[in-house]
């Protein structure tokens, strides 16, 4: 169980000996950490894998560590970010600030400030992240979902059989509603895993959902895949 609960953490560090005394320091204290050593690699990481936070060198090689913050926050990606770098002084803590990071650190830092700063940001994102639970019977329309029972009935009054996976998808978009629900968080709670299946397998989900909900499946009123970002429920 503390297996699937492990926060996964993306450490871009260039400096290797820092880079491997930071990753084993953060996996005893029980993180899944995915180290690389520049900017593209890290880009493709995010596009690719969910994490629970960045730890991100500045002085990076081709891509220093704030163009990849950029880009990462164009991409509509909330995940926490930590800079680290060299350079101490008010300026480049405000202009690493202002380009999307979190939190930073400057070298050399203390190791136990480090593992609580990260922890923190980790809480703090969760807290933001977890939305009020909705009963176990919830309406729109003339559709019904049992939660608890993984069932729906549908517009056209049948009951449908619903798979844990379509019932944790939906009550997540529902937990959501009138917001975008990434690909990545969508993958991460209900498929609990850092590699990914291809978006196809959340749009099939989709599909059925508005087979089973929608008066007209090619004008959706409740489920919306929005290009390139996710998918979002909206009730009327």
């Amino acid at each position: 169980m503390k297996e699937a609960t492990k926060a996964s953490i993306l450490l871009v560090e260039d400096e290797e000996n820092l880079q491997e005394a930071l990753k084993l320091n953060l996996e005893l204290e029980g993180y899944e950490v995915t180290a690389v050593d520049n900017g593209t690699s890290a880009l493709k990481a995010v596009k690719n894998e969910y994490f629970d936070l960045i730890i991100l060198d500045i002085m990076l090689p081709e891509m220093d560590g704030l163009a990849v913050c950029e880009n990462i926050r164009i991409q509509n990606n909330e995940v926490p970010i930590l800079f680290l770098s060299a350079k101490n002084s008010s300026a480049d803590r405000v202009l690493g600030l202002k380009k999307g990071g979190d939190d930073y650190m400057t070298k050399p830092f203390n190791l136990e400030e480090l593992l609580l700063r990260v922890e923190k940001l980790i809480v703090k994102n969760k807290k933001i992240q977890d939305k009020d639970s909705v009963p176990n019977v919830y309406r729109f329309g003339n559709n019904m979902i049992d939660f608890a029972a993984q069932e729906c009935v549908g517009k056209d009054g049948k009951h449908h059989e619903l798979s844990k996976k379509e019932t944790m998808l939906l009550k997540l978009l529902i937990e959501n509603k009138g917001e975008v629900v990434t690909r990545e968080k969508i993958l991460q709670v209900v498929w609990g895993y850092n590699v990914y299946p291809t978006t196809r397998t959340i749009d099939n989900f989709i599909l059925n959902f508005r087979k089973y909900f929608e008066q007209d499946s090619r004008n959706s009123q409740y489920f919306h895949s929005v290009r390139g970002v996710g998918y979002k429920f909206t009730d009327g």
